[in-house]
C-alpha cells in the first residue's frame, strides 16, 4: 500500500533554510548584524572541515600578515637547523660558535629562500647543497603562492553596506512604515541593488510557540543607481503582518527582521551579497530618520554620514 507523504504548510516552505530546530529557539538570534550565523558545526573531523585557501581569503588583514611573516620565520628556522645537521663545515666562512653559527646559517636561509645571493657564505658539500636546492625550490613556491594570495584577496569582490543602528516604525505618508538606512560604505559603484526584508515572529499555535515567517513587501524593493543612501520602507497596511502590533507585541513575540542585498559591483561586474538584521529591541518607535544631506559643495551633493545614525522622535 502506498503511502502519501503529507504537504508542506506555506510556514514550513518559508524556513529559509534554518530548519525547525534553530527555528524554534526563542532566545537564539536568527541572523547577526554583521550578516553571520549563530550556528557551529561539531562532530566533523579536522581535515573534512579544512579549507585552508577559504580561511586564508577570508581571514582580516592583520591576522593574514601575521601568519605569512610566523611562517616565513618558522620555515627559514627549519633550514638553518638543517644547515646544521649537515656538519661542521658544510657552509663555508661560517664560526664553530653553535649560537653564532645558527645564526649565521639562519641568515644564509633567508638569502637563499628569498634568492637574494649575497655570496657571504656558500654550501661545500652535498649535504648542504641538496638542502639549498630544496629551500630554493620551496622558496620560489612560497613566494608564487603568497603573491597568488594577495591578488585573491585584494581581487575578491565583497559589499560593505553599511546599516543603520537602528530601524524605525515612523508615520509615512498617511499610515506607519517600518524602515532601515543603508549606504555603501566604499567609493566604488554599485549598481540593479535590491533587498528583500522578513518578519519572523513567535505566534502561539495550540498553545505551543511556533515561528512565522513573513516576507514584508517594500514600497520599493530594488533601485538602479546607489550613490548616496537608500531608506528602505515597508509600508504597514492592511496586508502587512505588523498591522495593528504594538511595540510590546512585536518585543514579546521575539521578533526579527532579516534582510538580504544583493547588487552588481561595478568594478568587478559581479553580484555581491549583504546580510544583516533588526530585532524588535533595535526598531525605535514613533520616529524619522534625521536629514544626513548636507548640501552642495563644488557642484556636488554631500552626504553627512555622521549623522547616519540620527533618529528623531515625532509627536
Amino acid at each position: 500500500m502506498s503511502t502519501v507523504s503529507p504537504a508542506y504548510s506555506p510556514e514550513e516552505l518559508r524556513d529559509l533554510g534554518f530548519g525547525s530546530v534553530i527555528s524554534q529557539q526563542q532566545e537564539i538570534r536568527l541572523l547577526n548584524r554583521d550578516g553571520s550565523f549563530n550556528v557551529a558545526r561539531e562532530g566533523l573531523g579536522f581535515w573534512t572541515t579544512l579549507s585552508s585557501y577559504h580561511a586564508l581569503l577570508t581571514m582580516s588583514w592583520p591576522k593574514f600578515i601575521s601568519l605569512i611573516t610566523v611562517a616565513y620565520l618558522v620555515v627559514n628556522g627549519l633550514f638553518a637547523v638543517a644547515y646544521m645537521l649537515c656538519g661542521q663545515g658544510a657552509l663555508e666562512n661560517t664560526t664553530t660558535h653553535q649560537s653564532a653559527r645558527f645564526l649565521e646559517e639562519y641568515f644564509f636561509s633567508v638569502h637563499t629562500f628569498a634568492t637574494i645571493g649575497y655570496g657571504y657564505i656558500v654550501p661545500t658539500n652535498l649535504a648542504a647543497n641538496i638542502v639549498v636546492t630544496i629551500e630554493s625550490l620551496v622558496g620560489l613556491l612560497g613566494f608564487a603562492l603568497a603573491t597568488g594570495l594577495i591578488f585573491a584577496r585584494f581581487s575578491r569582490p565583497t559589499a560593505q553596506i553599511v546599516y543603520s543602528e537602528s530601524a524605525v516604525i515612523a508615520p509615512y505618508r498617511d499610515k506607519t512604515a517600518f524602515q532601515f538606512r543603508i549606504t555603501n560604505g566604499r567609493n566604488n559603484q554599485l549598481i540593479e541593488v535590491g533587498a528583500e526584508v522578513l518578519l519572523t515572529r513567535f505566534e502561539m499555535v495550540d498553545g505551543k510557540p511556533i515561528r512565522r515567517y513573513y516576507p514584508l513587501r517594500l514600497e520599493r524593493s530594488k533601485v538602479v543607481f546607489f550613490p548616496l543612501t537608500w531608506t528602505v520602507v515597508h509600508p504597514i497596511d492592511e496586508s502587512s503582518p505588523l498591522n495593528g502590533m504594538t511595540e510590546m507585541e512585536l518585543v514579546a513575540s521575539n521578533a526579527e527582521f532579516l534582510i538580504l542585498l544583493k547588487g552588481i559591483d561595478e568594478t568587478f561586474s559581479q553580484t555581491v551579497h549583504s546580510r544583516s538584521s533588526y530585532r524588535a529591541s533595535e526598531v525605535v518607535w514613533n520616529a524619522k530618520f534625521g536629514n544626513v544631506f548636507s548640501g552642495m559643495q563644488q557642484k556636488l551633493l554631500t552626504v553627512d554620514m555622521g549623522r547616519f545614525n540620527e533618529v528623531e522622535k515625532v509627536g
